[in-house]
């Protein structure tokens, strides 16, 4: 745990946070064909990223524990900016090969890189996620997420 990091990433993601939920407010509250307004998920989003962006602020100030090895402040910060890059590409392919196959990659590359040590069950997790996700809103919430792209022939 790098103190230093962590404050500066705490106020960085509450941030991001704030806006999420400034913009959601310009969102339309009907959607196209939907029961759920697109505004509720950002909306809910920003909230928890600022609520939890507060509590790791509030703890890099009771925190005991001090690592100031400059290995493992490497290490996090080509940990973050590798989940950086994933959700870039996980943003830029989530319409062209959708919802359930970009979340579930996305989702297993973050698992490898926080230090998940059976790729099986990152596997079987990241899919049973985003499948469980995509059933939820789309099936019972009547909501929309893009679905399979069309190439597969599903």
């Amino acid at each position: 745990m790098n103190l230093r990091f962590d404050r500066y990433g705490s106020i960085a993601f509450a941030l991001i946070g704030a806006f999420f939920i400034t913009q959601s407010q310009y969102i339309s509250t009907s959607a196209y064909g939907s029961q759920v307004g697109p505004n509720l998920f950002p909306l809910g989003l920003g909230l928890l990223l600022v609520v939890l962006s507060l509590r790791l602020f509030w703890e890099t100030f009771q925190s005991k524990y001090r690592s100031d090895s400059k290995a493992e402040a490497g290490l996090m910060y080509k940990r973050f900016f590798t989940i950086l890059a994933a959700t870039l590409l996980y943003v830029l392919l989530l319409e062209i090969i959708g919802y359930v196959i970009a979340t579930a990659l996305f989702l297993y590359a973050t698992f490898l890189v926080m230090g998940s040590k059976s790729q099986l069950k990152s596997l079987v997790v990241s899919l049973a996620f985003s499948v469980g996700v995509y059933v939820v809103y789309v099936q019972l919430l009547k909501g929309t997420l893009p679905g399979l792209p069309a190439w597969l022939s599903v």
